[in-house]
Formats: structure tokens, sequence, C-alpha cells
């Protein structure tokens, strides 16, 4: 990819015949014809957050981060603390030093818009191309005539919104773990009623999540709140769920339902996440822990209707959840020229509260589900009596 876009791009504004020498093993750029200046570019591959060992010890002036909303925040975080080393202080030190990145627009949830637009530190700056149907369009004297109205053709509102417009968005990338739902059908205010348990579904690990449902007398299953965290054990995390109930649902009863691993001991003190949450008056039933189960019980009211409405309703505030219905909780696809993807779903910011919303389903729909062995010998699971 480096070779392909970056670097190309790179050689084409500075050929490395007139500016300098390219030493391709290394991915080394040594530029010397520029006047009064000696410039080494290093191009390095750093779109893992594995890759940040790529940076240690490196002594740099300044970082360009190309198509930076594929960079992990770790590692901007790490480039931070790489630039401005060169020159050394004894040597003059650096006149300038910093970051420049490029990148489409990314998700209005992501670590980006969170730093750009709400946290906005004094030694960021953050500048827009404006749309490519705005009569101030940049850059259209290298573009044949009509390209963004061409390009807009037949694309969904996100697209145009996102790669025309250079607004925030959500592109789907994948294929979505849940192709039924259809946020015009099953995105809708719901808030829980009185006298019925509310239930919370619970997701261990260090990214712990939790999420709110009740089931109606009508049948309808409402999903209206949701929790995250991130690097938080069981501990802290309940005891802010206890906070956040206690504030936003005074009065009301709680069933909670949680993935069975949470009765196995940690190593470290030999307490279970089940155990833990009992000591602050948590009694949590295991749900279904195969993966099929716990899918196809949340499929089963997606595809349900009940007096002409979906059987399914999730609050427009639980944020993680409906992107994740959306296509954010996804299978990604494989490295391959073929259309390929993986078979688990990827594990990322919207699989927890997706996976704690499963436990919840498999207690109210596994049970519709029946499994059946095939001539191979592998679980094969049937989805029965949906509507």
């Amino acid at each position: 990819q480096l070779r392909d876009t970056t670097i190309k791009t790179f050689h084409e504004w500075l050929p490395p015949e007139h500016f300098g020498e390219w030493r391709a093993t290394d991915k080394d750029y040594h530029i010397t014809a520029i006047p009064g200046c000696e410039i080494e570019v290093m191009f390095r591959a750093l779109d893992r957050p594995d890759h940040i060992r790529n940076l240690l010890s490196l002594e740099l002036t300044g970082a360009w981060v190309n198509e930076a909303r594929e960079v992990p925040w770790s590692i901007i975080d790490a480039l931070q603390g790489r630039v401005g080393r060169y020159p050394k202080k004894s040597d003059g030190g650096a006149t300038w030093f910093g970051i420049i990145m490029d990148t489409n627009p990314p998700d209005d949830m992501s670590g980006w818009h969170r730093y750009f637009e709400e946290a906005r530190p004094g030694n960021a700056a953050i500048f827009k191309q404006p749309s490519g149907l705005a009569e101030n369009a940049e850059n259209m004297g290298n573009l044949p005539p009509n390209y963004y109205t061409n390009l807009a053709q037949g694309k969904d509102a996100e697209f145009v919104k996102v790669y025309i417009g250079g607004e925030y968005g959500f592109i789907i990338e994948g294929r979505p773990v849940y192709p039924e739902y259809s946020d015009s059908i099953h995105c809708n205010p719901c808030s829980p009623i009185k006298d019925k348990p509310i239930r919370r579904g619970w997701d261990f690990g260090l990214t712990p999540a939790c999420t709110f449902s009740q089931m109606l007398p009508s049948g309808t299953w409402i999903v209206f709140d949701e929790m995250t965290s991130d690097s938080m054990g069981i501990e802290r995390f309940s005891e802010d769920v206890l906070r956040h109930c206690s504030q936003e649902y005074p009065g009301f009863d709680f069933d909670d339902f949680g993935d069975p691993a949470g009765s196995q001991r940690a190593q470290t003190d030999e307490k279970t996440c089940f155990q833990i949450l009992k000591t602050k008056g948590i009694n949590i039933t295991p749900g279904e822990q195969t993966e099929a189960i716990r899918l196809e019980s949340v499929r089963k009211p997606l595809n349900t209707m009940i007096s002409g409405k979906a059987g399914f309703q999730l609050d427009p505030k639980c944020k993680l959840l409906r992107r994740g219905f959306m296509g954010g909780y996804r299978y990604a696809r494989m490295q391959t020229s073929a259309e390929k993807y993986h078979e688990k779903p990827e594990k990322n910011a919207y699989s927890h509260p997706h996976d704690a919303l499963q436990y919840d389903a498999t207690k109210l729909f596994s049970g519709g589900l029946t499994r059946k062995t095939n001539e191979w010998g592998t679980l094969k699971y049937e989805n029965k009596g949906i509507v």
C-alpha cells in the first residue's frame, strides 16, 4: 500500500532522479537537491497498534500521517513522543516540529472527532475542504468535468456526506452482522414502563459493557440505554452502573444476565465477575455462550412484526448499539482479492455492547432455536417460530 499510494505520490512531487537518492529496500528517501536543505524522509507502515514498535528510538523532526483515520489513535500518541527530537538541542534544536495528517472524514463517534471537535486542544488545528458540490470546491482543475456530480449518482446519503461533502459520517466496511436491521424501522425513542423489571445484559473483560432493555406486555423488546467503558475492571464499572441506575431508573427492579465466562476465577485474586457483582447485590444469570445461538436470539425479534410494528425497538441514545446494528458490528473482510469475510464478528468498540445485548437476548428468545447435527457431525442451528 505504501508503494502504490503514498510513495508513488511523493515521488511524483519530488522525482528521485532530480532530487536525491531513493533507497527502496529501507524505504528511505534522502533529498539533497534543495539548496540549504538536507532532508531524510522515512516511509513506514503504521496502521496497527502493534506497529508502535516501528517508532521506538526514532528521533524525528516531524511526521506526516497519510489517510489518518485508518491509523489507530495509539500510533498518533506514540508519534507525538518522537517528533521534535531532531536536530539535537546541542545542535540548535528543531525550529518547527509536529504532525501533519490528511484524511477522509472519519466517524463522528471516533477518537478523531472527539479530539478535534470536542476536546480542541490548543496545540492542534483542523482544516476542512469544502464540499465537492459547492461553488468553491477545490482541486476541480485536476478532475474530469462533473466528477463529483457523477460520483454521487446512485450512492447512499452517508457516502455522499463523507466522500463528497467532506463531513463526518459513518461508512459501512465489511459485512454487517445484522443485515435484518433497518434504522428507519427499528430505531425509535422508547422508555421503560413501571411495574416491569429492567433487564441488564453484561459483558466483561477490560472493556465491560451493560445494556438496558425491557420486554413489554405486547411482546415488543425495547432497548433504551447502554453503558460502555475502556480499560476498567468490573469492580469499578459495576459501581458506575449502579450509580447510573439509581439516578436514571429509581424505583425499578433489575434482572441481570451476562457472559458465562464471568463465573471463571481471575488469576489475580481468584474472584469471579459473578462473585464481585453478587457482593454489590447484583445476582446475575449466565446467558448462552454459543455464538450462533446468541446471534439468532437477536435476529429473532428483528424479524418479528407485532401489530404492524417491529418487535424490536432501539432508542437513538444507544449510540454504539445503533452504529453496531448499522454495520459497525461486522464480519471483517479478509485480506484477499476475493470477496471473503471472517466467520466470526470482529472485536471492536461495537462488539462489546452487542455481546452484552446477546446474553440478555438468549434468555428471552433462545427457546425457539433448535440444534441439529449435519452430515459432518458439526452443529447446525435453525431459527423456529419467526413471524
